[in-house]
């Protein structure tokens, strides 16, 4: 039992002269006070310890030192043989003793407590909480983006036209050949299945309704999102997060630049224009590559044309580019916000990159199947 007269444990650090030395003061008792340390805790032993001012201990002092030389120890799977015998000079004679018979006995590796493992509630708390926080950070930066629409639409927003005209130049005219590509073979690969399953029953005609109905509904617009957002939307998050991690973003925030009217109204704007036109020229395509396949099979291409334009109708030829506003929309905004929000490293440029792609395509394709259900309720 520690008396009333027991003065605080203390322990000071100190470096003199390349040696370094622990001054133990005060009573360290299990009943006592909480020992104060002083100085920073190193990562090396003791080269000599200073007890003149030590008082009556018990096993808090030997537990102390043995857990700081322990703690210098090599892990798991290193030579412990091949390590120095740490310093005891210093100590009193009777400390000096239990110091030794402890360092003579190894550590066992399940000595020390392991944290436990936290449970599948607070697991699924944690996934809570994190998509929560997700969501908030999607929808303050709609609505910081709306918010830069409506400045941009009363005249009072400000950016670089050379910025957009760049920018639209990419989103438009440096996407045609993938863009031609993809959907060409889109429409191609359209009528082949079709004529296999309609020229069965004489039909064959049929396949320039097929092709030229799911073109300008569906795969026209929802294979440009796609394209756009690993080209375009991966492009904005890169360059976004690159300039993030250079603190460029922060500079223009200190010279008294708006980042949202700077650098994410522009993309937005040139996207949002861009993607119809490019879901149109994707439709014509399409098209053109059903018919091809067509007169390969033997449809006269005047009358694949005629069937074409028999089975379209102006309400049907404009659901694609309907969509494709929204479509744009979503792929600038979840590459900017990918690229705004990411960390400071290279590695997290590429990690915000690769999310702005995942999620800009599973946006684009939820839209598509509530789109689907829409005009499925109202007959379109």
């Amino acid at each position: 039992m520690p008396s009333k007269a027991t003065t605080p444990a203390c322990a000071i650090w100190t470096q003199t002269g390349g040696r370094l030395l622990l001054d133990l003061s005060g009573d360290w008792l299990s009943g006592g006070s909480i020992p104060e340390i002083r100085g920073k805790t190193p990562d090396q032993a003791p080269t000599r310890y200073s007890t003149e001012n030590l008082g009556e201990f018990d096993s808090t002092l030997p537990a102390f030192i043995l857990a700081h030389l322990r703690s210098l120890e090599k892990p798991m799977g290193g030579d412990a043989g091949e390590q120095p015998k740490p310093s005891l000079e210093g100590l009193p004679p009777n400390l000096l003793g239990l110091m030794e018979l402890a360092l003579a006995v190894p550590e066992e590796s399940d000595a020390r407590a392991k944290p436990a493992k936290p449970s599948e509630i607070r697991k699924l708390g944690k996934r809570s909480l994190a998509v929560w926080a997700s969501i908030l950070s999607v929808a303050e930066f709609t609505g910081q983006s709306m918010l830069a629409l409506g400045r941009f639409f009363i005249g009072r927003a400000r950016f670089r036209s050379q910025d957009f005209w760049v920018t639209l130049q990419d989103c438009g005219a440096a996407a045609l050949p993938i863009v031609t590509l993809i959907n060409f073979l889109i429409g191609s690969i359209l009528a082949f299945v079709g004529n296999v399953q309609l020229a069965s029953f004489g039909a064959s005609l049929y396949v320039a309704d097929l092709v030229a109905i799911a073109m300008v509904r569906e795969m026209g617009v929802v294979m440009t999102a796609i394209i756009m957002s690993g080209r375009t939307g991966a492009a904005f998050a890169a360059h976004l997060g690159s300039m993030n991690a250079n603190q460029e973003i922060d500079a223009l925030r200190t010279f008294g630049f708006n980042p949202f009217d700077f650098l994410v109204l522009p993309r937005l704007l040139a996207l949002v224009l861009m993607m119809p036109i490019l879901t149109l020229y994707a439709n014509l395509v399409g098209i053109l590559g059903g018919m091809l396949v067509g007169a390969a099979v033997g449809i006269p291409p005047l009358l694949y044309w005629n069937e074409t334009l028999a089975a379209l109708s102006l309400t049907t030829a404009s659901l694609g580019v309907i969509k494709s506003f929204f479509f744009g929309a979503i792929i600038a905004t979840s590459g900017c916000l990918q690229g705004m929000r990411s960390g400071n490293s290279s590695a997290a440029v590429g990690q915000a990159t690769t999310r702005a792609v995942v999620a800009s395509i599973t946006a684009v394709i939820v839209l598509d199947s509530g789109f689907a259900a829409i005009f499925t309720v109202l007959d379109i």
